[in-house]
């Protein structure tokens, strides 16, 4: 196994109302969307006319405006979801929603999950959102009929699609560092036409980040790996292409073949405070995923609808490890060269059917195929394992029934049962190749969501869902360095959420706000004991603990040249490790929010300074012996953009403009000031 057209007028409409709708609903007030709706998923919230920044959705015209390339980033700006790194040798970028993290919350292009089944960790570093019309999240309460493995929320990117009969788009931003010197460059460009019954696209974004700088109040720490300036082994290049064809036969139907390419080349920089000798020196020489899918709605008459999704996934990567910071030699125990390849098949059927006016049922059904593969040169002979593989097939079935109780009273129940068969588990240990034993698992979930809208300009919902996440390959059969036993039986994790949420417009000001509740139970933990004489761990289902907090969402336009806007999110999490009395979760401040303004003095320039901020957070010691706060920030920043013609824009502006020392876990602070200079084209 592995080592182991313009700025928009304003910022002041929010999504309206909480109350259940379905995703692909037409955009009110007329237009057509460039959201691609065949790649959206169900979300409690229906779509706006100027969507922005909300509770499920974050738009492309807030990514561009706030210049968040990454995924991460991005959506560190919404309520409920916080974005941190993991730290360590790889030194990967994290989304948690509510307290949940990666393992737990799944994520989607176009619907089609991406999914890595050896060990589930994704870098939301390498995902781009030059491309992405729309960001939805899911947050506790995510529809049955996307899928399994939702157990704390989903997040879903929603690709672009033309809507005039010639689009074209081009994008620029070059960074630079505190000094003003070279880091970087961000790319996008779009060309597209929409026909009376066919569309074309293709896009690509790119995003090469030479270095960023540390903090200028940054102190080394003799004998570190870190000197300060520009932070060591930082580079790091990313793109994504992404190109569809669609045919529209009618009104109704529609269907879609698009392709999904992207690859990436990352290093990982070092604990700024551990030994030189104590340092792991990995790099990612490439980390690429591809996907081909089809998509389709199909009218049934006037009562029914067939929504259908069938593609093909890769994954692959290769992860080096050298002697030292230098990355030139590999001759000592602790370098390898470590190879994954996997391949996934897949598809997904729904059935809408209108039974009366008050009533919808949805039916759907889902498979997937996966195939891990992996093998490992190790040094300093050199040698090359076998490699192993490791199939596992994955089954959905769900039922959802929308109800329309009263006028203004909606109850939306589901049920589903998911079940997991495992083929083939293979391992090289010992100079041999070893089969562990098969294992499978089921699961069944089930929520309800009650919305009341009592008039245009408020809705209120109380949600209840317990859902289940099968734990990945690794969390089973994983040696983590030789330290670890497989655990074949490893069942699910739980999670049951509770939420209570209201939204309510009074004349410019809009105003979202939840509280949530989650039960965890059967929470996967490390335990070790005594295994042939030698102390190990092996992964069990001891861990229980309880999330709990309140999401607010403000926004207002106070007359034609000034709108503002923030959220806050206060989010507690106790889960108990019975095998560590220290364990604290880590990743995530109780305290976190975003605020704006947007200011119009004149015709076509927009100033918008805004602000990120979050309280400390758990982390803990490269030994995991030590467990303390970190990570408390208020990061100040600028966007200054100006239309100089129809469809030209130029920008400029500044990150952590106080240039803020400011750590999110042990070891591995962030980067301090930045600028960037923009010119766009839109046509």
């Amino acid at each position: 196994m592995r080592h182991s057209a313009a700025l928009a007028a304003s910022f002041s409409c929010l999504l309206a109302m909480p109350a259940t709708a379905w995703a692909d609903a037409p955009v009110e007030g007329g237009g057509e969307s460039d959201a691609f709706t065949l790649g959206q998923i169900i979300v409690a919230a229906p779509s706006p006319q100027a969507p922005t920044i909300s509770s499920s959705t974050l738009d492309a015209e807030a990514i561009r405006q706030f210049e968040r390339y990454t995924l991460d980033d991005a959506v560190n700006l919404m309520p409920g979801v916080s974005s941190s790194n993991s730290g360590g040798s790889r030194n990967e970028r994290l989304i948690f929603v509510r307290g949940f993290d990666r393992y737990q919350v799944p994520l989607s292009i176009d619907g089609i999950r991406v999914y890595l089944p050896a060990d589930g960790r994704l870098d939301y570093g390498r995902f781009l959102t030059g491309d992405i019309a729309q960001v939805q999240v899911a947050k506790g309460y995510a529809s049955l009929l996307d899928g399994p493995g939702a157990m704390g929320g989903a997040v879903n990117l929603v690709t672009r699609k033309p809507a005039k009969a010639l689009e074209a788009e081009a994008r620029g931003t070059l960074n630079l560092d505190r000094d003003a010197d070279y880091a970087g460059y961000n790319v996008f460009a779009l060309l597209g036409t929409r026909q009376d019954m066919w569309y074309a696209q293709a896009s690509y974004t790119r995003n090469f980040q030479d270095h960023w700088d540390l903090p200028g109040d940054y102190s080394p720490v003799e004998g570190s790996a870190e000197d300060g300036g520009e932070r060591g082994l930082s580079r790091s290049t990313d793109w994504r292409l992404n190109a569809k064809v669609g045919f529209t036969p009618n009104d109704t139907d529609e269907y879609s073949l698009s392709y999904t390419r992207q690859e990436g080349s990352k290093n990982a920089p070092l604990h700024v405070t551990d030994p030189v000798s104590s340092q792991r020196n990995w790099t990612w020489p490439y980390w690429n995923i591809d996907s081909i899918y089809f998509l389709s709605t199909t009218a049934l008459g006037d009562r029914a609808t067939l929504r259908t999704r069938v593609y093909r996934n890769g994954f692959d990567n290769l992860l080096s490890a050298y002697d030292d910071a230098t990355q030139t030699t590999q001759s000592l125990r602790r370098a390898f060269n470590s190879w994954y390849a996997d391949t996934a098949w897949g598809g997904s059927a729904q059935l809408d059917v209108t039974i009366s006016e008050a009533d919808q049922l949805s039916l759907a059904a889902h498979y997937r195929r996966d195939k891990h593969v992996e093998w490992q040169q190790s040094f300093p002979a050199g040698t090359t394992e076998p490699r192993q593989s490791s199939i596992e097939e994955t089954y959905s079935i769900a039922a959802e029934n929308r109800l329309t109780l009263m006028p203004d009273w909606t109850f939306v129940a589901g049920v589903s049962f998911d079940w997991r068969d495992l083929k083939r588990a293979e391992d090289y240990a010992s100079d041999a190749l070893i089969e562990y034993p098969l294992h499978n698992a089921s699961a069944v979930n089930a929520q309800g969501r009650l919305s009341w809208t009592p008039d245009a300009q408020t809705a209120l919902h109380a949600s209840i869902s317990s859902r289940a996440r099968f734990p990945t390959l690794f969390e089973r059969f994983s040696s983590r360095f030789g330290g670890a036993v497989s655990n074949p039986n490893l069942k699910a994790e739980r999670a049951t959420n509770f939420e209570i949420g209201a939204a309510r417009t009074f004349g410019p000001v809009h105003a979202e706000v939840s509280v949530f509740y989650s039960k965890l139970d059967d929470a996967i933990v490390s335990f070790p004991f005594i295994y042939e004489g030698q102390s190990v761990s092996q992964s069990r289902n001891l861990g229980s603990g309880e999330y709990y907090g309140a999401e607010v969402s403000i926004t207002a336009r106070l007359d034609d040249m000034i709108s503002l806007g923030g959220n806050y999110t206060y989010t507690h999490r106790d889960l108990t490790d019975p095998s560590d009395s220290a364990f604290r979760p880590t990743g995530v401040p109780a305290h976190k929010g975003f605020v704006w303004v947007d200011w119009a003095p004149v015709s076509g320039l927009h100033i918008l300074p805004n602000a990120d901020f979050a309280s400390n957070r758990w982390t803990v010691n490269t030994a995991g012996t030590s467990y303390y706060r970190t990570g408390d920030y208020v990061l100040a920043n600028l966007t200054v953009s100006y239309a100089l013609a129809e469809g030209i824009e130029i920008g400029a502006g500044a990150r952590n403009l106080f240039d803020e020392y400011y750590v999110l876990t042990n070891g591995f602070p962030q980067p301090g000031r930045s600028y960037f200079l923009s010119l766009g084209y839109r046509y």
